[in-house]
């Protein structure tokens, strides 16, 4: 959903212990810690940061797919689940699960296996992170059926 080329940037500031200012720019900021015993867990640990960028680009994926075909989602919620392992003697995020959660029944949604079959391609996070961790993605409707 970038335009290839394009670039960003996010700054951090130690503040102390393992508390991160980051700086989103004209987004402001998001105060970052590791949980107890490294920080004071004061704020999202960066494997929590990783879970949310991951869900809020599957997100907004599902959300391009079906505005693409012409599919309101109506309500779009989204949940992600993070498992950390140790890999060769050092933690890793190896595993986020996400679910995705439409607003509408799938027969309000004449669009959606389409969208839902593609929409995981427009997400740059994902695909991007799918090199080294374990993605998986399930789409539910408002009654809580699944897509696909």
């Amino acid at each position: 959903m970038s335009e290839t080329g394009k670039t960003f940037q996010v700054s951090l500031k130690l503040l102390e212990k393992y508390l991160f200012e980051v700086d989103f720019g004209e987004f402001g900021n998001v105060m970052t810690d590791e949980p107890p015993p490294l920080g004071d867990g004061e704020g999202p640990n960066p494997s929590a940061m990783l879970a949310a960028a991951v869900a809020n680009c599957m997100a907004a994926s599902l959300l391009f797919a079906m505005r693409k075909h012409k599919d309101d989602p109506g309500e779009l919620t989204a949940t992600v689940s993070g498992t950390i392992e140790r890999v060769e003697k050092f933690l890793r995020v190896t595993r986020l699960d996400v679910k995705l959660h439409l607003g509408k029944a799938l027969a309000d949604l004449p669009s959606i296996v389409k969208a839902v079959s593609q929409f995981e391609n427009f997400c740059v996070v994902t695909q991007s992170v799918r090199h080294g961790i374990d993605v998986t993605v399930e789409v539910f409707d408002a009654r809580g059926e699944q897509v696909l």
